[in-house]
């Protein structure tokens, strides 16, 4: 079945309308120093409108400053733009298009690409799904991921998203293929749409045979978020031991002492088949956790999803990776 004919069992899908392209602000990196490269003809702004022109390529050594951000050692102010006239930027060794802002915040330097959203997805596709993927499920994912990212606008002061798996992966010009740029073209300026609004555009890398509901994950209930037979997932498995030093820091943290952690006891399930209640015995008496703050728990001591079984003290073994909610 072609994309749009999948989407509207559950779904409606249509396009947004603007007048050009949204643009967004994404966080690549936050620290006190940063490297910044331009391979052509480029102008860097500061707040105050003040051009410096540079018809070369250059690097640029950026660190943060007394009063805002240093380039090569020069203050200029709290907020500095690279703009590339064409081509590319590099932030410490990785290529992105657009142009980057750096700018200060309660003593941290924030590098923010402002990016075509079209660009943004090129860079996504390739973090969350193989190019070698079939083209309808290429499709599907530059749905799901254009619906997250216009979710996203405005949602924060500085930027609007993150490069990593806490938002969307995002590799800039890394690891562009055709085919994202081709799944992108076909389904432009389409998105996920439930009651008129943005669904919640969540997706994870293997159910493990069923899917898990927001409710039971994150404990808030949509209805296009709920527990679904997955057939079709590679269901790998897993195991793992957990150390329980680790382990008690983690309870130690939700304010939570049981004393020295000797096992772990899954006594109770959700409607996926996950952990729901989880009994952790120590030497001064023993916690329960229940779903959603299990899931958390869990994921945090890197258990790769709980769909998973006890065996013997502290060692689980399971199936899927990710916590199993949305597309697989």
């Amino acid at each position: 079945m072609a994309l749009r004919a999948v989407i509207f069992l559950f779904f409606a899908v249509f396009p947004y309308a603007s007048a050009q392209a949204p643009t967004l602000r994404v966080l690549l990196a936050k620290g006190q120093s940063l490297t910044v490269g331009l391979f052509g003809p480029h102008d860097v702004w500061t707040l105050e409108g003040k051009r410096l022109s540079n018809q070369a390529g250059a690097t640029y050594r950026i660190r943060l400053g007394r009063d805002g951000v240093l380039v090569d050692g020069r203050a200029l102010g709290p907020l500095v733009s690279f703009v590339p006239k064409g081509g590319f930027f590099t932030l410490n060794g990785r290529r992105y298009p657009g142009f980057l802002r750096i700018l200060r915040e309660a003593n941290t330097l924030y590098a923010v690409n402002v990016v075509g959203l079209a660009d943004y997805l090129a860079g996504v596709l390739p973090g969350e799904m193989p190019a070698s993927f079939p083209l309808e499920a290429l499709k599907a994912q530059a749905v799901l991921a254009r619906t997250y990212a216009m979710s996203a606008l405005g949602r924060g002061a500085i930027y609007d998203l993150c490069a990593t798996t806490a938002c969307q992966v995002y590799l800039g010009l890394t690891q562009v293929q055709p085919s994202y740029r081709a799944a992108i073209r076909a389904t432009a300026g389409m998105v996920l749409a439930y009651r008129g609004g943005l669904v919640r555009a969540v997706y994870h890398a293997d159910s493990g045979g069923k899917t898990a509901s927001a409710l039971e994950v994150w404990g808030q209930a949509f209805p296009y978020l709920v527990v679904r037979d997955d057939p079709y997932t590679p269901g790998r498995r897993w195991q793992k031991t957990l150390d329980p030093e680790r382990v008690a820091e983690a309870l130690a943290r939700l304010g939570l002492r049981v004393g020295r952690v000797a096992s772990m006891l899954v006594a109770g399930r959700t409607a996926s088949g996950r952990i729901g209640t989880l009994v952790v015995k120590g030497s001064q008496g023993e916690v329960r956790l229940r779903a959603p703050q299990v899931t958390g728990f869990l994921r945090g001591l890197g258990l790769p999803s709980t769909l998973a079984w006890v065996e013997g003290g502290l060692r689980f073994k399971g199936r899927g990776t990710g916590h199993g909610v949305g597309m697989s």
